[in-house]
């Protein structure tokens, strides 16, 4: 009868000692140390099982990390200081002159490669095997590290998208059942060299071989392949064992062809030593962990996009230049959990006590995590070249696709907005519906750029603009949110999330983008990059083909609403050609109590400032003024264009010592900013369409009065219904009309009060004035010479930065 502890040897057929059946697999060998022992392992006699001094002898003098002498087991410092180092100090040295060395040799084992294999389908094979072979407690934490790491590839696999249109496995459970007609050749093709290796695994492991040797020759034996290809080959030779193994000991109790198997490799008596399991298969995944998180790195390296790195870039080749080393570690770590499992069979639990093993499948483990950090940096560096590439490309094809004719704008807005086939990308504000992006086919479609900061009285004056009946049925307004970056996709916290969805479902009663994240990256870079969006809202005007018709339809918006469509540079022309500088361009319908005075012929006064003492006076005078010369007259506070505090109180004060008209108290924000912000339109439109101070008109009448604005004086505008016009500063304004005895006789109808006053203020010059106009920087354009209002002069130019708080 064999002797407990002995099992055939498959070369000599004689009797070994169940220790030296296994791979030995020693720590990094100094580079000094000679070559490994390859001797055949003598056969002890068959009389009692193996002591601890017979097994030492048999083992080489390099393969010992722990001293067999003693009675109790203690560890001897590694050669190399390997699991001893820090993983900072392990990185600085990996690749040292040993590395180097062995790096050439594993090269010399490399031939020409055959054609492209995709070993996806055999790595999701193997990890199936992983998956269901696990040890018997299977609450292990190296286990469930081992788990998670399969599910969260699996995960990685769903996700991902490979630029040569291969197939992507959703996951490796259902690899088998869902692979293509391609991979099933593949995994046919490979099952010859798989099963050969397997065997080789099992007889030069049996034969005692020692650990580089064997997997030097491994490597020769798939020199043909790619290196991928090699580690992935290997693999599943391993995991042929590897399940083999956990297949019987999972049926051993169920099924009597399980139990015989079992019986005759002596697994019963060995798995009642839990304990000892328990921590040896812990050792054991962990390195499979290790081993499995590494080849699919080396995968990736296959698998990056031809189209957009080149194998022969400096970037691959340096990424690339350690994965024959890899490799190496990865073949001799999996030839260590195959000597776990032969020196198993048949050894009983005095193999299970020893620990040689565990010091090196730590040693094994720590080296491909620190592989694995190198190839993973290098990686993250190629990726981000792809990934700059493809955004390069997917720019360009963008930027021609915007300058292409199209039939209708589907193209532009799927190019623009994200969607797939069975989703709803667009939101309805006024229905509180989710649309699909053919709701805006073949119409205008206002694009609204925006980030979250929008003011709230530029949305007030947009619902109010978007609510005029005339022309809305021709275009829709679609919100486009802004978040990120030209080169990223609109990312939102928490915080941002909550602004978001507030301004959605709550103050924009038009189309808006689901979410911001929907909107491409190649959009938003457009946006910024030609488009020139920074902070300030935007609305570019797509017409019914997809094509930008104008960049900037705000100032139209502003000046004319909706009766500008379709916000064409003919129609802005158009519309100049059809209005003068007047009350009612001015005005227009800010304050609904301005048609029903035009139509009155009432004198209008328009006045502003915020100094609360020259209002007081300025009122009182204007309407002694207009008692005495019997003038109908209207006067109507409009602040200044950054209203603060001080104008706040300005219209709380003018209400209640009910000095003239104001805008409603309520919501005077909203129509002061309108005001203001509609000068400041007409003079982007009119610089838009070509046209200067010099030349135009207009736009020196709107130079004048944001020169008074930006005074720290008062000004006023008189107007008879929208004929006449007369303006002037502050400290000319009321010295007028206080010496109003002096010209009033000259006022001998009502309807000459404005020509009368126009006359006396133009023949007023102080002995010093002090103008000064200030531009916003977001203006858009900065005339080189600006005349002075008061005395012609050129004005000389200035940079100021100015804080806009009281």
């Amino acid at each position: 009868m064999t002797s407990r502890g002995m099992v055939p040897s498959q070369t000599s057929r004689g009797m070994v000692p169940a220790q030296t059946s296994r791979v030995t697999v020693p720590p990094i060998v100094p580079a000094t140390t000679g070559s490994p022992s390859t001797d055949k392992v003598p056969v002890p006699p068959p009389t009692a099982a193996p002591t601890v001094s017979q097994v030492q002898k048999f083992v080489p003098e390099h393969s010992r990390p722990y001293d067999l002498d003693h009675s109790t087991v203690k560890p001897i410092a590694p050669l190399h200081g390997v699991g001893r180092s820090h993983r900072g100090d392990q990185n600085r040295s990996f690749f040292s002159s040993d590395d180097t060395a062995l790096n050439k040799q594993v090269l010399a084992t490399h031939a020409v490669e055959i054609e492209y294999l995709n070993v996806r389908p055999l790595l999701a094979i193997v990890e199936d095997i992983l998956r269901h072979g696990m040890p018997l407690t299977a609450d292990t934490a190296a286990g469930a590290q081992i788990q998670g790491q399969l599910n969260a590839l699996d995960d990685k696999v769903f996700h991902s998208s490979h630029q040569d249109d291969k197939v992507v496995h959703s996951s490796s459970r259902e690899a088998i059942s869902h692979t293509s007609d391609l991979d099933a050749e593949i995994v046919e093709m490979l099952a010859f060299p798989i099963n050969k290796i397997s065997c080789e695994i099992v007889c030069k492991s049996s034969a005692g071989g020692e650990a580089h040797s064997v997997t030097m020759d491994l490597l020769r034996s798939l020199s043909n392949y790619s290196w991928d290809a090699k580690v992935v080959i290997t693999f599943a030779a391993f995991s042929i064992n590897y399940g083999e193994f956990w297949l019987v000991q999972h049926m051993h109790t169920k099924n009597a062809l399980a139990k015989s198997i079992a019986t005759l490799k002596d697994l019963p008596d060995v798995m009642l030593h839990d304990s000892h399991l328990k921590k040896k298969f812990e050792e054991v995944l962990n390195l499979l962990n290790e081993v499995l998180k590494v080849t699919h790195c080396i995968i990736e390296y296959k698998e990056l996009p031809s189209a957009y790195i080149s194998y022969d870039s400096p970037e691959i080749l340096a990424a690339t230049a350690h994965i024959p080393t890899a490799v190496y570690w990865i073949i001799r770590s999996l030839l260590a959990c195959a000597s776990i499992l032969l020196n198993l069979i048949g050894s009983g639990h005095e193999y299970i006590t020893s620990t040689a093993e565990s010091w090196e499948l730590s040693n094994l483990a720590h080296k491909l995590s620190v592989i694995l950090d190198h190839l993973q940096n290098k990686m993250n560096i190629c990726k981000d070249l792809v990934e700059r590439k493809k955004s390069e490309d997917a720019y360009l094809a963008f930027k021609k696709l915007m300058e292409q004719s199209h039939i209708d704008n589907m193209k532009v807005l799927k190019a623009m907005i994200r969607s797939r086939e069975d989703q709803r990308p667009i939101y309805d504000g006024t229905k509180r519906t989710n649309e699909r992006i053919e709701v805006l086919r073949m119409k205008y479609v206002l694009l609204l750029i925006t980030d979250l900061e929008i003011p709230h009285e530029e949305l007030n004056v947009l619902h109010l603009i978007y609510n005029q009946p005339t022309m809305r049925h021709q275009y829709e307004v679609l919100w486009l949110p802004i978040v990120g970056s030209a080169t990223s996709s609109n990312s939102l916290n928490s915080l941002q999330e909550t602004v978001f969805y507030d301004l959605r479902n709550n103050q924009m009663p038009w189309f808006s983008v689901d979410h911001p994240s929907l909107v491409e990256p190649v959009a938003i870079r457009y946006i910024r990059e030609v488009w020139k969006f920074v902070h300030m809202p935007m609305l570019v005007v797509l017409d019914t083909h997809g094509k930008p018709s104008n960049l900037d339809a705000l100032p139209m918006m502003w000046i004319w609403g909706s009766s500008a469509f379709p916000f064409s540079r003919d129609m802005e022309s158009s519309l100049w050609s059809k209005n003068d500088w007047n009350i009612e361009l001015l005005l227009d319908v800010i304050d609904p109590r301005t048609p029903e005075w035009i139509k009155d012929n009432k004198v209008i006064c328009l006045y502003g400032g915020e100094d609360i003492g020259w209002i007081r006076k300025f009122t009182r005078a204007a309407r002694k003024v207009a008692t005495d010369l019997h003038v109908n007259l209207e006067m109507l506070y409009v602040g200044k264009r950054n209203p603060r505090a001080k104008v706040q109180r300005c219209h709380e004060l003018i209400y209640e010592e009910n000095l003239s008209h104001i805008f409603s108290l309520k919501d005077y924000y909203d129509y002061v900013w309108y005001f203001w912000v509609r000068l400041w339109s007409m003079w982007n439109s009119k610089k838009q369409l070509g046209k200067t101070i010099e030349d135009d008109h207009i736009m020196r009448e709107i130079m004048d009065v944001l020169t008074f604005d930006s005074s720290e004086q008062g000004w006023a505008i008189f107007s008879r219904g929208k004929y006449e016009m007369t303006k002037g500063n502050g400290d000319v304004v009321l010295p007028v009309l206080e010496n109003y005895q002096s010209w009033g006789h000259k006022v001998d109808h009502p309807d000459k009060f404005v020509s009368v006053l126009d006359e006396e203020i133009r023949g007023t010059h102080p002995e010093h004035h002090c103008n000064r106009l200030i531009l916003p920087g977001h203006a858009g354009y900065i005339p080189e010479r600006v005349v002075c209002s008061e005395c012609g002069k050129i004005m000389d130019k200035y940079v100021m930065y100015r804080c806009c708080t009281d």
